[in-house]
């Protein structure tokens, strides 16, 4: 009896093992994603991991869409430290299945960064200089300083209330 247990908790262990290799090898999805990064620091109780967060603009003036990733490879965390605060392509792979958090807490994990040129702004957005009116020419004396602090407008007075009709 002693002897099936042992066999039936090594094939479990062996099975659990091939599971995590295959899941840490292989990627469900590939791709890339641009934006700023905004925040990127090591964290865990047990497991350290590397984790960020990119702000994703689609177009200006829209709210940001933010994207959590890990970061395990060294080379790589080197590189996002030195791109903070400048427009990135993050390379991700997708890992779905992971069984813990030992392995980052999103199932992005990148794989590359590419520093991207600023985004020019959307035309019409900004005015062109070269067709800006003229700036007005600047008053010869600043206009003096009023000596009383000023007060805002006293507020109307409420109307009577009507008589009411017979």
């Amino acid at each position: 009896m002693k002897r099936w247990i042992w066999i039936i908790s090594l094939t479990v262990a062996a099975l659990l093992a091939v599971y995590i290799i295959v899941e840490v090898y292989w990627s469900y999805s590939t791709g890339e994603r641009a934006g700023w990064i905004q925040k990127f620091s090591r964290k865990g109780w047990l497991c350290k991991t590397w984790e960020g967060e990119m702000a994703m603009v689609t177009m200006p003036g829209t709210v940001p869409e933010k994207w959590a990733f890990t970061v395990w490879d060294e080379h790589v965390v080197a590189q996002i430290n030195q791109t903070m605060g400048k427009r990135v392509a993050l390379t991700y792979q997708q890992k779905k299945g992971l069984p813990t958090s030992c392995f980052g807490d999103t199932e992005y994990w990148v794989t590359g960064v590419r520093e991207l040129s600023d985004v020019p702004p959307v035309p019409g957005a900004v005015p062109d200089s070269s067709q800006a009116p003229a700036p007005s020419p600047v008053p010869s004396q600043p206009p003096a300083p009023s000596a009383a602090p000023s007060q805002a407008p006293a507020p109307a007075p409420a109307p009577a209330p009507a008589a009411p009709a017979r």
